[in-house]
């Protein structure tokens, strides 16, 4: 192909580029008008399917009449809604484990074999309840001969004291025999004590759990006997991410709902936080207490938790009103009867709602409609507004009223 048609084929085509940038970038038409370039030059080229031109471009709708209606024919119309402010919504959802609020091992002092097992599992007992109890002839001896030993140094006692009063015997000798007297009392509660600990107690109330151990077991010191646990209340542990562990104190609700009942869902409170944020996951953790009193939970469950926390209040605006340039986000904002294109940046998309932070002053109103035939410090008119009636327009901000 001859370099003259290849020159001519490519200009036809750059020139289609541009009437679509024009026709269908938001955008475009402000970006030319900063360089300089005559926007009503290129209203040829747009598409006639375009609403902005259609109306623009006269018929039966009357120059500027329409919806989109150029600067040429009269004020463009526009639909509008109105600038709210709304709350930003934060929330945490996590995945929590639950523990009983006390939960205990119980493991006999002293080794031994148990002749006496008193409880079963799923019972209900009170703290210092005998759970167990071990052999204990030979404590039991120990305690009969240290109450003998301790009746005949109460004797000799008596006897010295007796024999002090008659001048028969000295002062030493009444200060020996109360010795004895003494290491006998110590050695009796000794005996007493080992004869104590061949049975085995509830440290904690609570509800047995199941019995690891049988009937004539030999059992050491280190073997598990029964579990308890307190379930009268349930402590969920989970995690909070880094950013929202501020937001998090002792004595915020909770909801926890159970993974496996989603339907059932339980309220308490945050009763503790961890001093540090683990470094690998970057969370920290919390730990909240649930009220039991039916004995419905378990420790064990999994609950899916979650807070709610206040965030800061900014603008809200239509999700319609929000365009995109080069240059970021925007509104087109109705000041006096005139648009103004305000930069917004987006905090938080809602259903119903955008949050933006922007310069947006409350129950001022952003266009919705009829977007694409808007430049800055164009007239409009908010569609339903009778012609010849005064615009509900928003002062621009720092002007006087």
């Amino acid at each position: 192909m001859a370099v003259w048609k290849q020159l001519i084929l490519g200009l036809v085509v750059l020139v289609i580029g541009a009437a679509l940038w024009i026709g269908f970038v938001p955008g475009s038409r402000d970006l030319l008008a900063r360089w300089g370039v005559d926007l009503p030059a290129f209203a040829a080229v747009q598409p006639a399917s375009s609403p902005s031109q259609s109306a623009g471009s006269g018929g039966g709708n009357g120059g500027g009449g329409g919806r989109g209606g150029g600067g040429r024919g009269g004020p463009t119309t526009v639909v509008t809604a109105p600038v709210t402010r709304a709350t930003i919504n934060d929330r945490l959802s996590a995945i929590g484990t639950g523990n009983a609020i006390r939960s205990v091992t119980v493991l006999p002092f002293v080794p031994g074999r148990l002749v006496e097992i008193l409880v079963s599992s799923g019972d209900r007992i009170a703290a210092g309840d005998v759970i167990a109890r071990l052999d204990a002839q030979a404590e039991e001896i120990a305690v009969a001969r240290a109450n003998i030993s301790l009746e005949n140094a109460q004797a000799a006692l008596e006897r010295a004291t007796a024999l002090l009063n008659s001048r028969t015997v000295t002062a030493v000798t009444q200060t020996d025999a109360q010795l004895v007297v003494q290491n006998a009392e110590l050695e009796l509660q000794q005996a007493q004590l080992a004869l104590e600990r061949r049975s085995i107690v509830a440290p904690i109330a609570g509800i047995v759990g199941i019995l690891p151990v049988e009937l004539g077991d030999y059992v050491t010191s280190q073997t598990e006997i029964a579990t308890l646990d307190d379930r009268s209340e349930i402590l969920v542990d989970f995690w909070v991410a880094e950013r929202l562990v501020n937001s998090v104190q002792v004595g915020a609700a909770v909801e926890a709902g159970l993974v496996a009942r989603p339907d059932m869902v339980f309220t308490g409170t945050v009763s503790a936080l961890d001093s540090r944020i683990d470094e690998a996951s970057r969370t920290m953790r919390v730990q909240a207490r649930i009220a039991n009193p039916d004995d419905y939970l378990r420790a064990g469950m999994s609950f899916q938790v979650r807070m709610n926390f206040p965030g800061e209040t900014y603008p809200a605006v239509d999700p319609l009103a929000v365009q995109w340039s080069t240059e970021g986000a925007f509104v087109w904002q109705v000041r006096e009867a005139k648009a103004a294109r305000v930069p917004v940046r987006i905090i938080q998309r809602n259903t119903d709602a955008v949050l933006v932070d922007a310069d947006l002053p409350e129950n001022g109103v952003v266009v919705t409609e009829g977007l694409q035939a808007l430049r800055d410090g164009a007239a409009v008119q908010i569609a339903g507004n009778p012609q010849g009636q005064p615009v509900a327009t928003t002062q621009a901000p720092g002007e006087g009223s």
